[in-house]
């Protein structure tokens, strides 16, 4: 094997320490949720600090699944303060590999390949990753955890299982320590990369820990699971041959957008909705300089005994064009929405294809097209320049609009 050391790194309940030190607050011992308590009971808690999850509260949960604490302190999320933070965090690490060598993995966690720069640092992994961990602590604030790893899937396993059981927050996992560690672990999903509904499907085949995953035929896990079993197959036995400098570039073939409403909609007034997620959207697809050639809405009802109902349709011609996107969306959704309380709508373009020529729709004024693609060009460069509400539509004055309010969010919370 190669001598190679990965690092993963974790910021502890990111969301919550952020919100801790910006009030002066021990995260250890302060009752601290980010979650937007006025939104109503429903509303979704982000995180909760270190001290109410030693009191066994999940990181994930709503409000009314709280703990009836008379000292819990509700923050409010604020996306902004975390995505700077984030960038402030990578930037620390940048001080300690290239660019190549780090794989930025979500807001609060990233990878780093250090084998390269050991010898230059004359240290062992340990101690770099203790280095780069009091250097977080020290310049941002923030408690981290990481597993140290001969490729990026032990790193990130001994992190997740064994780092937060260590004095230092750092776990060391070498090839030797696959049958010891990495076989033991069940549920199966504990393990980074095996969600729950895999989970009941490997254990009605009788695979219960990692260590049955490792042994069982890995012919038979691929014509069960595809390529996915034979990955199972792989991480179960410690494998990952994955290149950190081999930077993934995605090629989706669709962008989506959606809303969770917060009261009932009426099927008039998500209406409305679809019409303001339809102009972001389409602004998003002219900013990637692509066009689409089908769109799909989905209906999410209040009465949630219903299945939602999801429609799509292929476009007569690929386009980038607000209103004829538009049209197709609404022609479904007057087809397929029921007349009831409507809790959720999401539409999303698909079939995404370059912006290579305008193709010319000869049933409709031909100038008119051009003029409209003009139109909604300048109001790109507008809103671009000056932020989302500089332009908008009349009806984002109206009452059941959440145009102004979502322009004003990141990722559906404040800024």
């Amino acid at each position: 094997m190669r001598n190679d050391y990965f690092l993963a790194i974790d910021l502890k309940s990111f969301y919550a320490a952020v919100e801790c030190i910006d009030r002066g607050l021990d995260m250890f011992s302060s009752p601290l949720v980010v979650c937007d308590e006025t939104r109503g009971e429903g509303t979704i808690v982000l995180a909760v600090s270190p001290c109410l999850r030693a009191l066994g509260v999940p990181s994930r949960l709503r409000k009314f699944e709280l703990p009836r604490l008379p000292n819990i302190i509700f923050a409010k999320p604020r996306m902004g303060r975390y995505l700077e933070v984030s960038a402030m965090f990578n930037s620390l690490l940048l001080n300690y590999v290239g660019e190549d060598d780090l794989h930025i993995y979500s807001v609060d966690e990233c990878f780093l390949n250090v084998g390269p720069y050991l010898k230059m640092y004359n240290m062992s992994a340990d101690e770099l990753a203790e280095v780069i961990l009091q250097d977080i602590k020290r310049t941002l604030g923030l408690v981290a955890t990481a597993g140290i790893g001969p490729n990026m899937f032990l790193a990130k396993v001994a992190m997740d299982i064994d780092a937060k059981h260590q004095a230092n927050n750092i776990a060391h996992w070498t090839y030797d320590d696959v049958p010891t560690k990495l076989w033991p672990i069940t549920p199966l999903s504990k393990l980074w990369g095996i969600a729950k509904g895999y989970e009941r499907k490997l254990n009605n085949l009788g695979l219960l820990s990692i260590g049955d995953i490792a042994t069982y035929p890995k012919v038979r896990l691929k014509e069960l699971f595809g390529v996915m079993g034979e990955e199972l197959w792989e991480h179960a036995n410690g494998i990952d041959d994955t290149d950190i400098r081999d930077k993934y570039i995605p090629t989706s073939t669709s962008i989506s957008q959606g809303q969770t409403l917060f009261r009932n909609y009426n099927k008039s007034e998500a209406k409305l909705l679809l019409r303001e997620m339809n102009d972001d959207l389409a602004r998003r697809l002219r900013a990637r300089e692509q066009v689409a050639t089908g769109v799909s809405v989905q209906i999410v009802y209040a009465d949630r005994t219903l299945k939602s109902d999801t429609v799509q349709v292929n476009l007569t011609r690929p386009s980038k064009h607000n209103n004829e996107l538009y049209e197709a969306l609404v022609t479904l959704y007057e087809q397929k929405a029921k007349n009831l309380p409507i809790r959720g709508v999401h539409i999303s373009y698909f079939g995404l294809q370059e912006d290579n020529y305008y193709q010319i729709d000869f049933f409709n004024d031909v100038d008119e097209q051009i003029i409209e693609l003009n139109l909604y060009a300048t109001l790109d460069h507008i809103q671009a320049k000056y932020g989302l509400n500089a332009v908008m539509r009349s009806t984002a004055l109206i009452g059941h609009s959440n145009s102004i309010k979502r322009h004003n969010e990141i990722g559906g919370h404040a800024r």
